[in-house]
């Protein structure tokens, strides 16, 4: 069954859109990510222009985001006052995103700037997540226990910023410019990548805040909800590069896999998330990296740059 999509301006297979969106819905449940990371580059490899996947995948991620943190609050497993903090620097970070995203398509580059962020980011991210987590679960084996995340509970200079805050629920007390600087980074991440940033913010929030695992989903989920929807309300004003039809049909399966990834990322322990998300991650990258350098089916191919 076929759709049209007005602004990607190609027609695309309804089924597997909504199993598309499904899928993205269902690791956003599970491990706290908005699945823009897998969303983007699975528009791109069925031949959605970039521009638009960033764009209308933002805006997915809205919707399975807010399924996924009911999910959380209802096992109370948000930091509201954390989340707070990572969107006051989110809304700053995808405001100044979305103006570099318009300044790159004007000079023509946009798209490959959206190839090179995510072969980059995805191949740091993933690797690091990887082999921290693949220890952990070779630490956990030995000593027949569960596992403690390395950056849970860990301070370091970082932690001794000025504007200190208490953010009870993660038992932490630290400076306010930590988390406000990793929000700000996510933003134009959010606005560049069409991401919700979970595939960095989730390993910040472990790793250099030092959050409690058990927490750092529902909070990611909670800011990703008001930045993402920050970033898809400028895309659309200013870039026009959202398409309504496609969102919707992303939307409808991204609620679904919520629910469904929220209950199964219940039953497994922290250490085993983060390497099954490494693994997506990296797969990912892999994907993005081989479309980068391999001869493309028409060499040389004729178009208008940038808006004109």
């Amino acid at each position: 069954m076929q759709i049209y999509l007005p602004i990607a301006e190609m027609s695309v297979n309804v089924l597997l859109i909504l199993a598309m969106g499904g899928g993205v819905g269902l690791l956003s449940g599970m491990f706290g990510v908005g699945g823009g990371f897998l969303t983007t580059p699975l528009l791109i490899f069925i031949g959605v222009p970039p521009t638009v996947a960033v764009g209308t995948g933002a805006n997915q991620i809205v919707a399975s985001s807010v399924s996924g943190v009911l999910a959380h609050m209802r096992r109370d497993n948000v930091d509201f006052m954390m989340g707070a903090i990572l969107t006051v620097g989110g809304f700053v970070g995808s405001t100044f995103g979305v103006w570099l995203f318009k300044l790159l398509r004007t000079l023509g580059q946009i798209d490959l700037a959206i190839s090179l962020s995510y072969v980059v980011f995805l191949g740091i991210i993933g690797g690091l997540m990887f082999i921290e987590s693949a220890q952990a679960m070779v630490k956990t084996r030995r000593r027949g226990g569960a596992a403690v995340a390395r950056g849970s509970g860990h301070h370091t200079w970082i932690h001794g910023l000025p504007l200190k805050m208490r953010f009870r629920k993660s038992k932490l007390y630290i400076s306010a410019l930590l988390p406000l600087t990793i929000g700000f980074l996510v933003g134009i991440l959010v606005a560049i990548m069409g991401v919700g940033g979970g595939f960095v913010m989730v390993p910040a929030m472990i790793y250099l805040i030092g959050m409690p695992t058990q927490v750092v989903v529902g909070t990611s989920l909670f800011q990703i909800i008001f930045v993402t929807a920050n970033a898809t309300f400028l895309q659309a004003t200013f870039n026009h590069t959202v398409d309504a039809v496609l969102a919707l049909l992303l939307l409808i399966g991204g609620v679904i896999g919520a629910q469904v990834g929220t209950k199964v990322g219940s039953h497994l322990r922290g250490e085993q998330l983060r390497v099954l998300l490494a693994l997506l991650v990296l797969g990912v990258c892999a994907k993005l990296a081989f479309d980068l350098v391999v001869t493309p089916d028409e060499v040389f191919s004729l178009g208008l740059r940038g808006d004109f």
